[in-house]
């Protein structure tokens, strides 16, 4: 005996055991339009859809209505606990407004970067955040612009300001680090840089070097890595120790650029803080269990995401006027990384 097949209940099916109008239990199963339904009247209807095993199909009703009530978040790397927070701050503020979100690691290639923006677009996003964008002329948010798309960058910025944006005061947040180092006694301080094509590695050398230059110090110890990753702070690490040997302490761009630079010390058997002291950029998860923990300038990431997530509703909404820059303040959280200077110095290495 062949078993009939179960048909799935439909939103007319679910009126019925409520007992309204089909107009009402659509109304009252909308996360959109809920609040129209008196609240008894729509917990019942809700209740019988529960029961009854009812789905709204949230794909045709935007397509009747030509709101799909999605968002596209474009990340550069899932794997870096920074962007853990910056989406939970996106999320929450989407959810309480109706929105879901479609999140996607694009890597760093522009090409594939583009081919994921244009798939998030093609689903029918009414919205996207990009936390990808390089410094110049960014060519995802050309794509976006040109496809009109309301767009709101988030953690990094463009020089020329072409869409809304949320970030962390990178200037500032340099110099507190620096000024830390400085009360601690240092003078030869060096900086590994973040990458120069994106905001936050040009911002935070240029505070670097700002304030060095108002402590009256040479900011020259600089050097530069390829990329926001724990293998490139080694590598730049390696690099910035070669080449200025006398260094007693490191504020670097960011934390696993700084954790990178760990491990470039131990293989000169050189200790932190003993021997050189290290700053931090972001205060991402887990570092504080590291050894020794890390002195890092805190940014606001869930702060960054929910603000990104209300400028986008605002863009969408046709209520923004203009391009806003958001900026948070950053804070230091001092811990074990960072020390008095050793009486005692390092011979620099011969030129």
């Amino acid at each position: 005996m062949t078993e009939t097949p179960r048909l799935h209940p439909t939103l007319q099916a679910v009126a019925d055991a409520a007992g309204v109008h089909r107009s009402t239990a659509s109304r009252a199963l909308n996360p959109q339009t809920a609040h129209l339904v008196a609240d008894d009247v729509a917990e019942r209807i809700q209740a019988a859809a529960r029961r009854l095993g009812y789905r709204r199909d949230a794909m045709a009703a935007g397509l009747r209505t030509k709101h799909s009530h999605l968002v596209g978040i474009a990340v550069p790397d899932m794997a870096n606990l920074v962007f853990a927070p910056i989406l939970c701050g996106i999320e929450d503020v989407l959810a309480k407004n109706g929105y879901s979100a479609l999140i996607a690691n694009t890597g760093s290639d522009v090409a594939r970067q583009i081919d994921v923006v244009d798939q998030l677009i093609g689903r029918r996003v009414e919205g996207l955040i990009l936390a990808t964008v390089q410094q110049e002329d960014d060519p995802v948010l050309t794509r976006c612009l040109e496809a009109r798309v309301p767009t709101v960058l988030v953690n990094r910025a463009e020089a020329r300001h072409r869409a809304p944006a949320v970030i962390s005061d990178d200037l500032n947040g340099m110099r507190i680090a620096v000024e830390h180092l400085i009360g601690l006694g240092h003078r030869r301080i060096g900086h590994l840089a973040g990458p120069q094509n994106l905001s936050t590695g040009v911002l935070r050398l240029q505070g670097f070097r700002e304030a060095m230059e108002r402590a009256g110090l040479d900011a020259s110890a600089v050097m530069c890595a390829s990329a926001y990753s724990r293998e490139a702070g080694a590598v730049a690490g390696r690099a910035l120790l070669d080449r200025f040997g006398d260094l007693t302490a490191v504020a670097a761009a960011n934390d696993l650029l700084a954790l990178g630079l760990y491990g470039a010390l131990g293989e000169r058997g050189l200790s932190c803080p003993a021997d050189v002291s290290v700053v931090g950029h972001n205060d991402m998860p887990l570092v504080d269990m590291v050894s020794p923990p890390l002195t890092s300038v805190r940014i606001r990431h869930q702060e960054m995401g929910a603000e990104a997530a209300r400028l986008l509703l605002e863009q969408m909404s046709g209520a923004a006027s203009g391009i806003t820059i958001r900026v948070t303040p950053p804070e230091l959280i001092v811990r074990g990384s960072t020390g008095r200077r050793a009486a005692r110095s390092r011979k620099a290495p011969a030129k």
